[in-house]
C-alpha cells in the first residue's frame, strides 16, 4: 500500500468497462489506454460521476471506446464532451444474438418438423390466428402468467422498465424477459438437459446399437477399453433411451438455441449438418429467412466498417416487424453517434476485456478478501 501509484500519460484512447468487486452487488470501472491495453486507474463504482470526474482532470482524451451502459455515456458526455464515443462492437454482436434468440423462440412452433396432414379433417379450418396453444397447467405457469400481465399492465400506465423493477422488487432482467415476450407462454424457457462425461461417447453408442449390440455389459466394456471416464449406470439409462426411441421415429426438431447458432454464426463455420439443418428450417419458416437475411446485413456492417449504412439496416428491420430484432435495431438509434463510430472505427474494448479477466485473478489471489484500495493497488501494479 506504501508504493507508489505507478505514473502514466493521459491516453488518447480510453477503454472503460465494470467488474464487478462482489457479483450482483458492488461494481467498479477500470479504465486503460486503448493503444498500450495497460490499466491507467480504477474508479470504485460505475456510476457517471466518478467517470466525469476522472476525464475532467485528466483533460486530452479523444476517443471513449465502452458499452453500451448508460451511465458511461452519460458520464463520458460530462467529463469530456470533444471525444469520440465507440460503443464495442462485440457488445453489439452479443445484444444481436439475444434478439435473434428472441425472435427464433417466437417462431418455434415452425421449428417443429412438419406432420402430414390427416385425409378424414382435410376440410377442417385451420386456424391462422398466430395464437399460442392451450394454456399450460400448472402453479408455475399461472405464475408466470400473473407477472406477465402484471409488467404489461403497468407498461400500458406508462411506467419505465427501471421504474417497474424498482417498484417490484424484481431485477430487471426478469421485467425485460416479460416486457418483450408477445404473449406469456414465451416466457416458460425449455428444460435444457445437462451435460455429461458420456456426451462424447453417445454417437458411437447410437451407432453400435443401430448395428445390433444391445449389450449393456458390452458396450460399457468398449467405452472402459477406450479409457472413457462412464460408468456402467450411465450407459444402461442411455441404452434405455434408445430402446424406447422406435427405429422409424422422426428427428427431434432443432432447439431454439441451436437455430440461433446457426444464425449468428458465419456460414463458413457451420458443418454439413447445420447446414442442412438450417436449410431445413428457413424452407419452413419465412420469419427466419428474413431474419437470418438482417444477421448477415449487419455481419457486413460490423466486418467491413460500414457504419454509416446503419440507419438503413435500422429501417430495414423496422419495416419486417420481427420480435426482438425490431426492438433491438430501434433501440440502437439511443446510442447511434457512438453505435455508428464502433462499426466505422478500429477502435474496440478488446484490452479492457482482457483488463478484466486479469482483475479476476488478482482477485481470485487475494480470495475476495481485499477492500478496494488493495484491490486497485494491486491491479496497477500488475
Amino acid at each position: 500500500m506504501v508504493l507508489p501509484d505507478p505514473q502514466f500519460s493521459t491516453p488518447r484512447v480510453l477503454g472503460v468497462d465494470d467488474f464487478a468487486i462482489r457479483r450482483g452487488q458492488t461494481y467498479s470501472t477500470v479504465l486503460t489506454c486503448g493503444e498500450t491495453h495497460r490499466v491507467v486507474d480504477v474508479l470504485p463504482t460505475r456510476d457517471a460521476g466518478p467517470l466525469a470526474t476522472w476525464l475532467t482532470t485528466h483533460p486530452g482524451v479523444e476517443a471513449i471506446c465502452r458499452d453500451r451502459a448508460g451511465a458511461y455515456a452519460e458520464g463520458a458526455r460530462l467529463g469530456a464532451p470533444d471525444a469520440v464515443q465507440v460503443a464495442d462492437r462485440f457488445h453489439l454482436w452479443q445484444g444481436l444474438g439475444r434478439a435473434v434468440e428472441t425472435c427464433v423462440a417466437a417462431y418455434r412452433e415452425c421449428l417443429r418438423t412438419p406432420t402430414p396432414p390427416n385425409p378424414s379433417n382435410v376440410d377442417t379450418p385451420q386456424d391462422d390466428s398466430g395464437l399460442p396453444g392451450p394454456d399450460p397447467a400448472g402453479r408455475r405457469a399461472q405464475r408466470k402468467k400473473a407477472a406477465h400481465a402484471l409488467v404489461h399492465e403497468l407498461l400500458a400506465q406508462g411506467h419505465s422498465r427501471r421504474a417497474i423493477a424498482r417498484h417490484l422488487g424484481w431485477g430487471l432482467n426478469t421485467v425485460l424477459r416479460y416486457a418483450r415476450a408477445v404473449h406469456w407462454q414465451d416466457t416458460l424457457r425449455e428444460n435444457r438437459p445437462r451435460s455429461s462425461r458420456l456426451d462424447l461417447y453417445k454417437p458411437y453408442l447410437e451407432r453400435r446399437f443401430a448395428e445390433g449390440c444391445t449389450s449393456i455389459t458390452r458396450l460399457h466394456g468398449e467405452l472402459l477399453a477406450e479409457h472413457a471416464p462412464v460408468t456402467y449406470a450411465m450407459v444402461r439409462a442411455y441404452i434405455a433411451t434408445l430402446r424406447a426411441c422406435p427405429p422409424d421415429a422422426p428427428p427431434p426438431p432443432p432447439k431454439v438455441r441451436q437455430v440461433t447458432g446457426w444464425l449468428t454464426r458465419h456460414p463458413a463455420t457451420l458443418n454439413e449438418e447445420d447446414r442442412a439443418g438450417l436449410k431445413d428450417v428457413l424452407a419452413r419458416c419465412p420469419e427466419p429467412d428474413t431474419v437470418a437475411g438482417h444477421v448477415r446485413t449487419f455481419g457486413e456492417i460490423l466486418t467491413s466498417r460500414l457504419g454509416t449504412t446503419l440507419p438503413a439496416w435500422i429501417s430495414a428491420v423496422d419495416a419486417s416487424q420481427l420480435p426482438g430484432l425490431t426492438g433491438f435495431a430501434l433501440h440502437l438509434l439511443r446510442d447511434l453517434d457512438a453505435v455508428t463510430a464502433g462499426l466505422t472505427l478500429a477502435w474496440s474494448s478488446g484490452g479492457t476485456e482482457g483488463a478484466v479477466n486479469r482483475i479476476k485473478k488478482i482477485k481470485r489471489q487475494l480470495y475476495g478478501r481485499a477492500g478496494f484500495e488493495l484491490l486497485r493497488k494491486m491491479i496497477l501494479l500488475q
